[in-house]
């Protein structure tokens, strides 16, 4: 395990601690989400707050003025932080390291379901029910359209992959008939 990634753990830890005493550890994930996005979707801005020829101070001003009233005192002190100490780098780390803290104190598992057209709520909250079940988990449904799958869900709850598509069967029937002939 890199320095770094211990270092993320440990802003995350902190961050979801101050989250859970002020009862906002859903809110702040989002702010988180939305602050990554921000600062790693556009590279202007990730010019800006790289750069060497602008001080720490200034990225914290501007920083400071764009996101004040917009996320919470939490997010907005664990940023600017980040800039304070140049690891800006860690925002990724610290977001997923976040959302798995916050998973497993509060019994929650984030699932990407692949499937061949956009589900509608109703088909959402039916794989969450199915697949919750089978991992005691309240779980929260990406759901990512890739038309190769033919048919069928592929679904994604950490490291495990639970694999419905047609092409996937097609793929096993293949295997077992390479595996017979051999």
């Amino acid at each position: 395990m890199s320095r770094d990634t211990i270092v993320a753990k440990r802003y995350a830890k902190a961050l979801f601690e101050v989250a859970l005493q002020q009862q906002q550890v859903l809110e702040v994930e989002q702010e988180l989400r939305a602050v990554v996005s921000g600062l790693t979707g556009d590279q202007e801005i990730i010019k800006f707050i790289v750069s060497p020829n602008i001080s720490d101070e200034a990225k914290q001003n501007v920083l400071h003025a764009s996101l004040d009233g917009k996320v919470s005192e939490p997010v907005l002190r664990t940023v600017l932080l980040l800039i304070e100490r140049g690891r800006v780098e860690l925002l990724q780390d610290l977001l997923n390291d976040y959302v798995k803290i916050e998973g497993d104190s509060l019994g929650i598992a984030d699932a990407r379901v692949y499937s061949t057209y956009a589900l509608n709520e109703e088909e959402k909250e039916a794989v969450a029910r199915e697949f919750g079940g089978r991992v005691n988990k309240k779980i929260r449904i990406e759901n990512i359209v890739d038309p190769a799958l033919l048919g069928g869900l592929k679904v994604a709850i950490g490291d495990t992959i639970y694999d419905g598509s047609l092409a996937g069967k097609l793929e096993r029937l293949e295997q077992s008939f390479n595996r017979r002939v051999q």
